[in-house]
């Protein structure tokens, strides 16, 4: 998986957890060895980063003898460097990519494995343009370069013309793709299946893994859950059951042919519903993702956590903060303080991300680079060689300049696309913040002061000021001599509570959580 949060140990996991630190540097210098004896010398050059990482995954679960490797693909699909698991061989290891990057491929040891076992493209979103394309068609046309002959491949509800893309690519690639049912339709003894993570995107790809998991096990003869709501007849009705072993036509693990829905109007035949097993109850139930809709409270200081950096993600990301924020308690002052931490990086465009954020209403917006410290000596983990402290900095200046624009131009309207949260009475139509508000009725202007540190400690000193017991008060009193700044602090070592959301870039977020909570770099 990539991008790691805190260390990179957690891209190659195995049963959930990193490999050790002794299996990384084992694993590392055996390939690294490897490669650098037997390279061309013509071409002195090593394999890129992720390449490299991606080349030592697979001999990591060689070597280790999993019995199902599950990988997502870097970059799009069709031309990442994942995508090499085509041909039919024996004795090898298996890969899919998974829902946070739209694409898998999975399969698995033993006997003799042919292709993947199954693949799945979890929501598009517009990300990577300089490289995928700016338009969903031509990045639904990358991702389904994942699709393999024969292998049958998984998606969730697309715009329209996204999901013809992608059944065209699935057609010319002779690869059965199907519609994932959404997980409200699936229940356990009569109740809707609980998730261990929040936002409705996430339920999205909840019921993606639920196919491919089960197309696994119907692959290896070990599907024992029986189907109540078996495939669609040509008369749109259920009926049927799948046997114990849940056998397949060709013994591919292809799922028999399922009719389009009619009713609902899609051209991509739905998968079917089925019983859940207990062991996919429970791991649903129990699901965790560090940096994903995660909430940390730090006594009057919470930390939002989201690594939304598309337009889709953050439009997700806003809907999330605003129905989490409203669960907490109210200070009984009213006196709450709401803090944006943002970043964004590449080619992504910040002005559509950050206005999205407007509704949020906060009082200050921090921005600052991926970077933990100023300093150059630091862990090897959050290092990116390629960008210069400069260079991010003036990224921050100029996200900084698109708030303050966007914040002149529209005072708080509602611009995200989304139906309204049901969030009770609590909240009224207001015509200048918008139809949701975060605070119930205290008539309060749009005061969105805006400040940029040089790295990630310096940003949530300023913000904690002291009342976080993780983070470290400001080095010395007067050390912001900036106005908003000095303002700010007052405000914040007043507030009853501090409400912050970190989000844009997955590496921030990463950043954060290496400082709120140092185990994770044990």
């Amino acid at each position: 998986s990539s991008p790691h949060l805190v260390q990179v140990r957690e891209r190659i996991r195995i049963n959930g957890q990193p490999i050790s630190k002794e299996q990384f540097n084992k694993y590392f210098w055996l390939v690294y060895n490897r490669l650098e004896e037997t390279k061309d010398p013509a071409r002195a050059s090593m394999p890129a980063y992720f390449r490299f990482l991606t080349i030592m995954a697979f001999h990591v679960f060689l070597q280790e003898k999993v019995d199902l490797a599950v990988v997502e693909v870097g970059i799009g699909g069709a031309y990442d460097c994942t995508n090499i698991i085509r041909w039919e061989r024996c004795g090898g290891a298996g890969a899919a990519p998974r829902a946070p990057q739209p694409g898998w491929h999975g399969a698995s040891r033993g006997g003799c494995p042919r292709k993947p076992v199954v693949c799945g493209v979890s929501s598009l979103g517009i990300d990577h343009t300089s490289i995928l394309g700016d338009t969903l068609e031509k990045i639904a046309w990358q991702k389904g370069g994942i699709f393999k002959s024969g292998v049958p491949a998984f998606t969730v509800a697309q715009p329209e013309r996204p999901l013809e893309v992608l059944r065209a690519r699935a057609r010319e690639r002779a690869c059965p793709l199907y519609l994932c049912p959404e997980l409200d339709a699936f229940e356990e003894s009569g109740r809707a299946l609980a998730l261990g993570l929040a936002g409705d995107h996430q339920r999205s790809n909840a019921a993606l893994a639920l196919q491919l998991a089960r197309a696994w096990l119907q692959h290896h003869g070990r599907c024992g859950e029986a189907s109540t709501h078996g495939p669609r007849n040509a008369g749109g009705e259920r009926g049927g059951r799948v046997s114990p072993r849940c056998p397949s036509p060709a013994g591919s693990g292809e799922l028999m042919d399922v009719p389009p829905s009619v009713e609902a109007g899609w051209t991509v035949p739905l998968a079917p519903v089925f019983r859940p097993s207990v062991a996919m109850v429970q791991g649903l139930r129990e699901a965790e993702w560090l940096g994903r809709t995660q909430v940390l409270p730090h006594g009057p200081v919470t930390w939002y956590l989201d690594g939304a950096h598309t337009t889709s993600s953050v439009q997700a990301c806003v809907r999330w903060f605003r129905q989490a924020a409203l669960n907490e308690d109210k200070p009984q002052d009213g006196s709450e303080v709401r803090v944006l931490l943002f970043n964004a990086t590449g080619d992504r465009d910040t002005a559509a991300l950050l206005k999205l954020l407007l509704p949020c209403q906060f009082d200050y917006a921090v921005f600052c680079p991926n970077f933990t410290e100023v300093s150059v000596v630091g862990s090897a983990d959050q290092q990116n060689f390629n960008v210069t402290l400069e260079n991010a900095l003036t990224r921050c200046l100029e996200n900084q300049k698109t708030w303050t624009q966007l914040l002149e131009e529209k005072v708080g309207q509602d611009v995200w696309l989304a139906p309204p949260l049901e969030v009770g009475s609590l909240l009224k139509p207001d015509a200048v913040r918008g139809a949701l508000l975060l605070v119930p009725s205290a008539e309060r202007p749009l005061n969105s002061n805006s400040l940029v540190f040089p790295c990630i400690s310096h940003a949530l000193q300023w913000i904690a000021q002291g009342r976080d017991p993780c983070v470290p008060a400001p080095a010395a009193k007067g050390a912001h001599p900036h106005p908003v700044a000095s303002s700010g602090a007052v405000l914040l070592q007043e507030a009853a509570a501090i409400r912050v959301l970190v989000t844009g870039s997955l590496h921030l977020v990463g950043g954060v959580l290496k400082l709120l909570d140092p185990a994770l770099s044990q």
